[in-house]
C-alpha cells in the first residue's frame, strides 16, 4: 500500500482550562468524598466515549482507504486494458492494410499447398502404421516361439536332472520300472505321431489355401478390368432428364431407353467367369470384405465417371465394419428378412434401424439392397455356394439391376443413390461417401452408403481402390498361415523323433533286463541310456532356444525401428497440420479484416470509456478519504483532551484525600479563584502551600498524616505534574499512519 502522512493541528489546553479542572475537582472533594468519586466516573466515561468515537472514525477511514485502493486498482486495470486494446487496434489496422486481394489470393494458395503437404504426411503415417502393425505381428510370433523354446529347454533340463537321479538309483531299478518306462514312451510316441498327422493336415490345407489365393491374385485383376458396366449416351441423357424432373413422361422415356430386365440379363452375361475364382471363402472375412467393397466402388465410380461426375465414392475398413455391425444388429438379430422367400413377401428396409444407426454414428446413411447370394428360380429363393466367384457376381449383378431394372414403385431410387452428388434421395449431407458391403444370414447383399467425417472416422483405414492390392493381401495372409503351419509341423516332427528314440531306448533297456543275469549291469546300462537320451534332448532344445532368442531380438529391433519411423512421420504430420492451421488463420484474418478492425476499434473505445469512469471513481474515493482523515484527527484530539482531564482529576483527588477538611476547603476556594482569574499554574502550588500553613495551626486537634515538608512536596508534585501535562499537549503532533 501507499504510505500516507497525516499532520493535523492539535488543540492546545491552556492554563486556565487545567486550573479549572483542579478547582472543580477541589470543590467537589471539599463537599463530600462521594462527589469526588462521581467526578472521576464522569471523566472516565468521557474518555471511553471519545475513544469509541476514535474507533468509529478509524473504521470509516479504513473503509475509505480500501475504496481508494480498489478504485486505484480499477484505474490501473482499465489503463492496462486501454494499452492492450490499443495494441490490438494497431494490429487490426495493419491487418486491414495487408488485406489486399493479392495477399488474400497468395494466402489462400498457401493454404491449398499446405493441405497437399498435410494429406501426403497423413498418407505416410497411415502406411507406416501398417508397417508397425506387421512388425508387431512378427515380433509377437517370435515371442511365442521363444517362449515355447524356453519351455522346451526347461523341460529338457529337468529331464537331464531326472536322468542323473535315475543313474544314482540305477542299482535299485527292476524289470517293472523298465516296463513302465516302455509303456510311457510308447504312449508319448503315439501322441506325437497323432500330432504330426494333425499338423500335416493343417499344412496341406494351408498349401491349398495358398494355391487358391495365388489363383485369385492371377485372376482378380483381369476380372476388375473386364467387369465394367458401360451406359449408352441415350440412357445417360434420359436418366439426367428424369432426375432433374421426375415427371411421368421422363420416367417413361427412361424406362424405354433402359430396356428393362432384358438389358440387365445382357449385362450379367458379360460378367467374366473364371474357374480360379471358384474357391470357398467367408463373406465376413476382412480380406474378402476389402476385395468386395473395392470391386463395388470401382464399378460405381466407373459409372459416375460416365455420367460426368468428378466426385468418387471411397472404401474403407471402418465403413465395412460398420456395415457388418449394422446388418447383424438390425437384420440378423431381429430376424428381418428384407426380401422374404419369394421377393414379394419381404419386410423391406429396416428404416427404424437405419435412423437409430445414423443417430449412433452421428452421420447420414443410405442403404441399397440386392439379391446377393440368392438367385430367383421359379419364384423361390435358393442359397448359392459361397465362393469368391459368387460374391463378385452378386455385386456385379446387383449394381446392374439397380441401374436398369428399377422402375415401378422404387422410382429409380437406386440409380439416384449412385448418381446424385452431395445428396441421396433428396437428403443432404452426402459429400464424402464411403461404401460398406455386408451379407445378411438370408444371403441378401446390403450396400451401406455413409457420409464420412472426421468425427465418425468412417473414412479411416481407407482401402486402395486397386483390387489387385486386396487380392495380394489375401495371398499374403494365406502364405503366413502356411508358414505357421509348417513351423508347427516341424516342431511336432522333432518331438516325434525324440519320442521314438525314447521308445527304442526303453525297449533296449527292457531287453537287457530280461536277457542279462547281472541285474546291476542291466540297471547301470539303463541309467546310462536314459542319461544319454536326456543329454541329446537338452542339447537340441538349447540350440533351438538360442535360435528363437536371436529371432526374437531381430524382430524386436525391427519393431523398434518401425515405431521410430512412425513417430517421425507423426511428428511431420503434426508440424504440417500446425502450419496449415496457421495459414488458414491468416486467410481468415485477411478475409475478415473489416470486421476485425471494427471490433478492435469498438474494444478500444470501450476501454477508454472504462478508464474515464474508473478515474472519476478514484477521485470521488479520494475525496471521501480526505473527509475521513479530518474526522479521525478531530476524534483523536478530543480523546486526548478527555484523557488529560481524567488524569488531572485523579491526581487532585489523590492529594486532597490526604488533607484536612479545612485544607480541602481552602484549596478549593483558591482553585476557584485561580479559575476565575486565569492565573499561571504555579499559583495553584502556592495556594496549596498557604493552606498547609493553616493546617499547622490545627495540628494539635487533627491526626498527623506526615511532616510539613512531605505535604508541601506532595502539593508541589501535583502542580508540576499538571504543568508537565500541559507542556506535553503544546508539543503534540500526530504520528504517521501506515496503510
Amino acid at each position: 500500500m501507499n504510505k500516507k502522512k497525516m499532520i493535523r493541528l492539535t488543540a492546545l489546553v491552556g492554563v486556565a482550562t487545567a486550573t479549572g479542572v483542579v478547582a472543580e475537582a477541589n470543590q467537589a472533594h471539599a463537599a463530600t468524598t462521594t462527589t469526588t468519586e462521581t467526578t472521576n466516573q464522569t471523566t472516565n466515561a468521557s474518555v471511553e466515549s471519545t475513544q469509541a468515537a476514535v474507533d468509529a472514525a478509524q473504521s470509516t477511514f479504513d473503509t475509505a482507504q480500501t475504496s481508494v485502493d480498489s478504485a486505484q486498482a480499477n484505474v490501473t486495470s482499465a489503463s492496462n486494458n486501454v494499452t492492450s486494446a490499443s495494441a490490438a487496434l494497431s494490429s487490426a489496422i495493419a491487418n486491414k492494410e495487408a488485406a489486399t486481394s493479392k495477399n488474400i489470393a497468395s494466402a489462400t494458395s498457401a493454404v491449398s499447398s499446405q493441405a497437399v503437404v498435410v494429406a501426403s504426411a497423413s498418407q505416410a503415417v497411415s502406411e507406416q502404421a501398417g508397417v508397425v502393425s506387421a512388425a508387431a505381428s512378427v515380433q509377437a510370433s517370435a515371442q511365442a516361439e521363444a517362449t515355447s523354446a524356453s519351455a522346451s529347454l526347461s523341460s529338457s533340463s529337468a529331464n537331464v536332472a531326472s536322468a542323473l537321479s535315475a543313474a544314482e538309483a540305477a542299482l535299485t531299478s527292476d524289470q517293472s520300472t523298465a516296463a513302465n518306462n516302455l509303456s510311457a514312451a510308447e504312449s508319448a510316441a503315439s501322441s506325437a505321431s497323432a500330432a504330426v498327422s494333425s499338423d500335416q493336415a493343417a499344412v496341406d490345407n494351408a498349401q491349398a489355401a495358398v494355391a487358391s489365393a495365388q489363383a485369385i491374385v492371377d485372376a482378380v485383376a483381369e476380372v476388375q478390368s473386364s467387369d465394367v458396366i458401360n451406359m449408352s449416351v441415350a440412357y445417360i441423357t434420359a436418366l439426367k432428364n428424369y432426375l432433374a424432373n421426375p415427371s411421368s413422361a421422363n420416367a417413361a422415356a427412361l424406362q424405354e431407353v433402359a430396356k428393362g430386365a432384358d438389358y440387365v440379363k445382357e449385362l450379367q452375361q458379360k460378367f467374366k467367369s473364371d474357374a480360379s475364382l471358384d474357391v470357398v471363402v467367408d463373406p465376413s472375412d476382412p480380406t474378402v470384405q476389402e476385395a468386395l467393397s473395392v470391386y463395388a466402388v470401382n464399378l460405381i465410380n466407373h459409372l459416375r465417371n460416365q455420367y460426368g461426375l468428378t466426385t468418387a465414392f471411397g472404401a474403407s475398413a471402418n465403413a465395412n465394419v460398420a456395415a457388418i455391425d449394422f446388418v447383424k444388429k438390425y437384420y440378423d438379430d431381429e430376424d428381418w428378412n428384407i426380401f422374404g422367400t419369394t421377393g414379394s413377401d419381404g419386410q423391406g428396409h429396416n428404416k427404424n434401424g437405419l435412423d437409430a444407426y445414423a443417430d449412433q454414428l452421428n452421420t447420414s446413411i443410405a442403404e441399397d439392397a440386392g439379391s446377393g447370394l440368392t438367385t430367383w428360380v421359379n419364384g423361390k429363393a435358393t442359397m448359392a455356394t459361397t465362393t469368391l466367384h459368387n460374391l463378385l457376381y452378386a455385386v456385379y449383378s446387383d449394381i446392374a439391376t439397380m441401374l436398369f431394372d428399377d422402375g415401378g414403385t422404387n422410382n429409380w431410387s437406386h440409380a439416384q443413390s449412385i448418381f446424385e452428388d452431395g445428396t441421396i434421395l433428396g437428403t443432404g449431407g452426402f459429400n464424402n461417401v464411403y461404401l460398406g458391403v455386408a451379407f445378411d444370414k438370408y444371403g441378401y447383399a446390403h450396400y451401406e452408403l455413409y457420409n464420412a467425417t472426421e468425427g465418425n472416422q468412417l473414412g479411416n483405414n481407407a482401402y486402395s481402390l486397386d483390387v489387385q492390392t486386396a487380392a495380394q493381401a489375401l495371398l499374403t495372409n494365406a502364405q503366413a498361415s502356411l508358414a505357421s503351419a509348417k513351423a508347427s509341423l516341424q516342431r511336432m516332427t522333432t518331438n516325434l523323433m525324440v519320442a521314438k528314440a525314447a521308445v527304442v531306448a526303453a525297449q533296449n533297456q527292457l531287453a537287457a533286463l530280461e536277457n542279462s543275469s547281472a541285474n546291476d549291469l542291466v540297471a547301470v546300462t539303463k541309467a546310462r541310456t536314459q542319461l544319454a537320451s536326456a543329454e541329446t534332448s537338452y542339447q537340441t532344445a538349447l540350440a533351438t532356444y538360442k535360435q528363437k532368442e536371436e529371432a526374437l531380438k531381430k524382430a524386436g529391433d525391427n519393431l523398434a525401428a518401425a515405431q521410430a519411423s512412425l513417430e517421425a512421420d507423426q511428428a511431420t504430420l503434426a508440424t504440417a497440420k500446425a502450419k496449415l492451421a496457421e495459414l488458414e488463420e491468416t486467410v481468415a484474418n485477411l478475409t475478415n479484416a473489416d470486421q476485425l478492425l471494427a471490433a478492435a476499434q469498438a474494444a478500444y473505445e470501450q476501454a477508454v470509456a472504462n478508464l474515464t469512469t474508473a478515474t472519476g471513481n478514484l477521485g470521488a474515493a479520494q475525496v471521501d478519504l480526505a473527509k475521513a482523515e479530518s474526522q479521525l484527527a478531530l476524534a483523536e484530539d478530543t480523546a486526548e483532551q478527555a484523557k488529560v482531564r481524567a488524569a488531572i482529576a485523579a491526581q487532585v483527588d489523590q492529594q486532597l484525600n490526604g488533607s484536612t477538611a479545612n485544607d480541602r476547603q481552602s484549596a478549593g476556594q483558591d482553585a476557584t479563584s485561580l479559575k476565575t482569574n486565569g492565573r499561571a499554574l504555579t499559583a495553584t502550588v502556592a495556594t496549596a502551600s498557604a493552606a498547609k500553613q493553616k493546617q499547622g495551626a490545627n495540628q494539635g486537634r487533627l491526626p498527623q498524616t506526615g511532616n510539613d515538608d512531605q505535604e508541601a512536596s506532595a502539593m508541589a508534585l501535583v502542580g508540576l505534574g499538571m504543568l508537565g501535562l500541559t507542556t506535553g499537549l503544546y508539543g503534540y503532533k500526530k504520528k504517521k499512519i501506515t496503510e
